[in-house]
């Protein structure tokens, strides 16, 4: 336990050196809570071998719409999170350095409304991303497919917005380009609530076209151009639209005829018949003779086809697992974890208790460094370094935090001893300053120095809550109560 744990704290501490942690972004439909978000990760190709059972072909999820040779694989990394592997062609990707520079960016977005892009691995020949598992399928499914119950009128409506809201948050951070948007890049979280899939979001490589060999369905000016824009995607939007109105694929040119004369009732799916007003309905086939439009620029921009269906949404209190029929999971269903007062209150980032336990601990983990100070006591820059430390005992103690991090840093700077705890002292002044950053990277260069050391990880967990990234505040939480559990019974 502890020789992964600290494996997995220097891969974090390496990889928060490069980049900052990325926000939760809940500015596109969130509901105000924060949500955890995985930050981005380069995986080495052993960890996701490892991690999809050698790539075996029982793993590969197929529903995910991703045809052969890029096959996508269902995955469990070693701290349990669930993972999606894409794993491309080797003729695909030939320059490294463009796949990893896309994969960064497209990692850098973070929204409920996508199945986020939370790593890479690029090594050899080996091309793979990384992204978080959606395991209740695709729209695809649910609408073409469906074995117990047609998807409902709401939900349908709900997947239109919450799409539209995941192609505006990727417009208003610069990736308005979204390749081969269709039924299958729609996939289902936990909570049964619709979400893009990322792969979409990489820009085309050498393993295919933009969009599928089927001509009905390829945008005017796709054809024309080779090339797709923003109104491509609007584009492909509104073939979505017809999916969810008739449960069907239906090809663009046959919609619009019906449309035409007026006959879109027959484009309704049968099985909704008596669960949708005719406004609704009309109001639904008119935004998708628009988003069809032959003249690209007569198609609306994402910003309006949220406001569109915003309007539109019914059973807005209702979870969309209910209106999935989806069961539930809760944290009922699996074992409660017991917390000691030092998890306690790094669950509840409660600071004042944190410094109160951290104040009780002394020193006394800090293994060999009584012996090595005594044997250099006598040296000028020892004695200075010594000083630094007491006097950031003292600020520490006084809560002058502020302090306490400049003498800490003096000590740390010296270089002549390496103290886990006054890493510890320091991460906390950090967070006290609210600086929760800096305060993560000196919880894992606590846990360099002492791996089996639980104060180490429970610093991190109450870190990771401070960032809002909740799931792996969780994960670090349980690290930190397995070590201390060990510790007591030896």
């Amino acid at each position: 336990m502890g020789a992964r744990c600290s494996r997995f704290s220097l891969c974090w501490f390496q990889s928060h050196l490069k980049a900052s942690v990325l926000e939760s972004d809940l500015e596109n439909g969130g509901k105000g809570d924060r949500n955890a978000f995985p930050s981005f990760t380069e995986f080495s190709f052993e960890q996701l071998k490892a991690a999809t059972s050698g790539f075996s072909s029982d793993n590969i999820v197929s529903e995910h719409g991703e045809k052969a040779p890029n096959v996508v694989y269902e995955g469990k990394l070693d701290n349990d999170r669930w993972i999606a592997v894409k794993r491309f062609n080797r003729l695909a990707w030939p320059d490294s350095r463009q796949f990893l520079e896309e994969a960064r960016t497209v990692g850098s977005l973070r929204s409920e409304r996508l199945a986020n892009l939370i790593g890479c691995c690029c090594e050899g020949e080996e091309r793979l991303l990384v992204a978080e598992f959606m395991p209740h399928e695709t729209l695809a499914k649910h609408l073409f497919h469906w074995e117990s119950q047609p998807m409902k009128w709401a939900m349908r409506l709900r997947v239109a917005l919450y799409l539209a809201q995941a192609l505006e948050y990727c417009g208003s951070k610069g990736r308005a380009l979204y390749h081969d948007l269709n039924a299958y890049r729609i996939l289902f979280d936990m909570d049964g609530n619709p979400r893009l899939s990322c792969f979409g979001l990489m820009k085309n490589s050498r393993d295919g076209k933009s969009y599928s060999t089927n001509l009905a369905f390829t945008p005017p000016e796709y054809l024309r151009t080779g090339r797709v824009t923003a109104e491509s995607v609007v584009y492909g939007f509104g073939t979505l639209l017809l999916d969810l109105l008739s449960g069907k694929h239906i090809p663009p040119s046959h919609a619009l005829d019906l449309i035409r004369g007026k006959n879109f009732l027959m484009l309704m799916d049968s099985a909704l018949e008596g669960h949708f007003s005719k406004d609704d309905g009309t109001e639904l086939v008119r935004l998708a003779s628009r988003c069809l439009h032959y003249e690209a620029r007569e198609r609306p921009n994402a910003k309006s086809l949220v406001t569109a269906l915003t309007s539109l949404q019914k059973e807005t209190e209702v979870p969309s697992y209910v209106l999935m029929g989806i069961r539930q999971e809760t944290a009922s269903t699996t074992q409660p974890l017991s917390l000691t007062p030092f998890g306690e209150a790094c669950l509840r980032t409660d600071l004042t208790a944190i410094h109160e336990i951290l104040e009780k601990i002394g020193y006394k983990d800090d293994e060999g460094i009584a012996n090595e100070l005594s044997f250099q006591m006598w040296t000028n820059q020892m004695r200075e370094t010594l000083n630094s430390k007491k006097h950031g005992d003292t600020a520490f103690r006084a809560k002058d935090f502020a302090t306490a991090i400049d003498c800490y840093t003096q000590f740390i700077d010296g270089g002549t001893m390496v103290s886990p705890t006054v890493y510890a002292r320091r991460c906390l002044s950090y967070l006290m300053s609210d600086m929760p950053q800096e305060a993560l990277g000196d919880a894992m260069q606590a846990q360099v120095v002492s791996p089996e050391w639980s104060t180490a990880s429970y610093l991190q967990a109450a870190c990771l809550f401070s960032l809002g990234m909740e799931t792996d505040a969780q994960e670090t939480l349980k690290d930190g109560t397995n070590l201390e559990a060990k510790r007591n019974k030896n």
